[in-house]
């Protein structure tokens, strides 16, 4: 905007003139650089919060924070912006992206750029799609354990004085190793409090609902930091290793959400931005999911935060954002990081009652109460399903019937993709079959065109496309009628979201008391149907699954070589190509028809990809202004799969 204060000289620090309950104090401008048709502005966002407001009540132990003179809580936050040039390509919105462990992803998923935290290339800023949508990309720190890497966002949280708590971990190695960390992968772990306390418990065993057994303290200990243990005879490859200790003063995880929400609000109230939309994916979507829960999208002053909110490949999960210990890398996997509080009720917009617990809840009702909903998509791959609890957000509670979104809810299904977009030539690592090739960043793009329409001017969204129960569209694992495809296995087991007891005070003071928590009975969850192919049949069916070159899966299993080979493979499906020919099929003994038995020649394949394309964009599902390269895309495709198919 060409009022935005951050459109100042560099290196300039702005104090912001508050409101009476203002929680931004001071914003930091340390880099002002161009980036391509951008403004970079770097720096830190200062904030004070006062821990009477209702709007901070809900931040868990707010009350054990430090305060300052003025009895305020303070933190801050790193903040990176990419704001358009030319102030005639600013249309006045924000595209926040909750940064997923401190990364940036916005220009890869929707510029189809190459990737970066500090973008700077033409190829790492990649097209220029938005910029054409006239969108400021907005990013703020708010996760406390981010890894001490170059170029991530870092949130620098109050820490809490004399609390003591429980902390669990666990850890699954591919390879035998000595040594295990208590952190989830490279990020800041809560170290033991008293490395002589004989209470501390490390456990193994072989499934996520396995008998748990005890490792004895004479066989395992402690690092001088106090946050890895090492064992001499290793930890095995494949297997589930859990410790359970005490730790102390624990950061105040929930400040991260309130950081964001005062943020957001202070450039619409006071930087002259007039909405925004919020975009999150994998965990930053359970960020937004839980943002949306606990009612952080009503700020200070009681308005709306984000107008519109998008929640990518979320599946049904929450997080760990706002209790006492939490570990905000923890997500929840089929087969790695068990039992967090991440798949937990409830799971739909819409309230409904636990007919086992008794407990009545939604994701929106506290935004609901406060009247402060936003436009929101929900949008999920065919790995969500096997491996998030995605079908949890669209059935009743007891598995027997569909829930439909409401009018200002929106649910896509990603047909036969995996929790990240596809690249081809297809690769394999630790997985029996090649990881998924589906790039669905086409349908990306479309959809961000049709949410930032939506809240800026009505314009109406394209249908939801999701399987349904009553169409026979989504079943339980054991009712898919995948093809037997010589060579491939179906999966036997998939990730389950069970109830989960962690404590009295954890619903309403975020105290987790118990841990590892009791385990109840899981939740019916169902995943989509499939053709003759393998390939699903509902759902948003991107040119490649109209027109396919072979199966795409959401999920893949664990290569042998890591062990548990019976077991999902975290976030990663499958592309199993059909045969070259038909006397390729007939040698292998392969159901599915051959590529040429299907298209005849190159030229047939290409047109039936156009033709898939051309009825997706009228439907608002892919923009026309992609289909070129997306179907040189798929003659590139077919080129490789001619050269490598035997």
């Amino acid at each position: 905007m060409s009022n935005c204060r951050f459109s100042s000289k560099p290196l300039l620090v702005i104090l912001v003139s508050t409101l009476a309950s203002a929680a931004v104090v001071q914003v930091e401008t340390k880099e002002r650089s161009d980036a391509g048709p951008y403004s970079r502005i770097t720096g830190k966002v200062h904030f004070a919060v006062d821990p009477k407001l209702p709007a901070n009540r809900i931040v868990t132990d707010i009350d054990h924070a430090p305060r300052n003179a003025k009895g305020l809580v303070e933190f801050s936050a790193d903040l990176y912006m990419l704001e358009p040039r030319d102030p005639a390509k600013r249309k006045g919105t924000v595209l926040f992206e909750v940064s997923n462990r401190g990364r940036k992803g916005l220009l890869s998923t929707f510029n189809l750029g190459a990737g970066s935290n500090h973008p700077q290339t033409p190829a790492e800023l990649g097209d220029e799609f938005l910029l054409d949508q006239g969108i400021t990309l907005v990013w703020l720190g708010w996760q406390f354990d981010v890894p001490p890497e170059p170029n991530l966002m870092r949130f620098y949280t109050a820490s809490t004085k004399g609390l003591k708590g429980v902390v669990r971990s666990d850890f699954v190695p591919d390879v035998k190793t000595d040594r295990i960390y208590l952190a989830d992968r490279t990020h800041i772990a809560y170290p033991v409090a008293d490395g002589e306390d004989e209470t501390i418990q490390l456990t193994v065993r072989d499934r996520a609902d396995g008998i748990r057994q005890t490792i004895p303290r004479s066989q395992w200990g402690l690092d001088p930091d106090r946050t890895h243990i090492t064992m001499t005879k290793g930890f095995e490859a494949g297997r589930i290793y859990e410790a359970v200790y005490k730790s102390e003063n624990p950061a105040v995880v929930g400040l991260g959400p309130a950081g964001v929400r005062d943020f957001i609000s202070h450039l619409k109230r006071k930087e002259g931005y007039r909405r925004a939309i919020g975009f999150g994916s994998s965990q930053s979507g359970r960020f937004l999911r839980t943002f949306l829960y606990y009612g952080f999208n009503q700020d200070e002053q009681g308005g709306r935060v984000f107008d519109g909110v998008w929640a990518h490949v979320s599946g049904g999960g929450r997080g760990s954002f706002n209790h006492r210990y939490a570990q905000p890398s923890r997500d929840a996997r089929p087969f790695f990081n068990f039992l967090y509080p991440t798949d937990i009720f409830p799971f739909s917009n819409q309230e409904q009652t636990d007919p086992e617990t008794g407990i009545t809840d939604g994701l929106l009702v506290r935004a609901e109460r406060a009247q402060v909903v936003p436009k929101i998509f929900f949008t999920n791959s065919s790995y969500e399903y096997y491996g998030r609890a995605a079908s949890l957000i669209h059935t009743t509670v007891d598995g027997r019937r569909d829930l439909l979104p409401s009018k200002d809810t929106r649910i896509y299904f990603i047909t036969g993709a995996q929790h990240g977009s596809g690249t081809f030539p297809p690769r394999r690592n630790g997985t029996q079959n090649s990881a998924n090739t589906n790039d669905f960043r086409w349908t990306m793009r479309a959809l961000l065109s049709a949410m930032h329409r939506w809240v800026a001017d009505g314009a109406e969204p394209p249908a939801s496309r999701f399987p349904l129960i009553g169409k026979d569209e989504l079943v339980a694992l054991g009712a898919v009628q995948f093809p037997k495809i010589p060579g491939v296995a179906f999966p036997s087991r998939m990730h389950k979201a069970w109830r989960a007891d962690y404590g009295s005070e954890f619903r309403t003071k975020g105290i987790v008391s118990i841990e590892p928590p009791k385990v109840g009975s899981p939740f019916p969850m169902f995943v989509p149907q499939v053709d003759a192919d393998g390939n699903e049949v509902s759902g948003i069916r991107l040119p490649v699954i109209q027109a396919p070159l072979g199966t795409y899966a959401g999920w893949n299993l664990r290569d042998p070589a890591i062990g548990a080979p019976d077991e999902l493979y975290s976030m990663v499906g499958s592309y199993i190509p059909f045969p070259k020919n038909r006397e390729a099929r007939a040698r292998t003994g392969d159901p599915r028809k051959s590529i040429e038995e299907r298209y005849g020649s190159r030229e047939a394949y290409i047109e039936k990809i156009a033709s898939a394309a051309r009825t997706l964009a009228a439907g608002g599902y892919m923009l026309e202004r992609d289909i070129p390269k997306m179907t040189e895309k798929a003659g590139a495709q077919w080129d490789w799969t001619f050269d490598h198919q035997r």
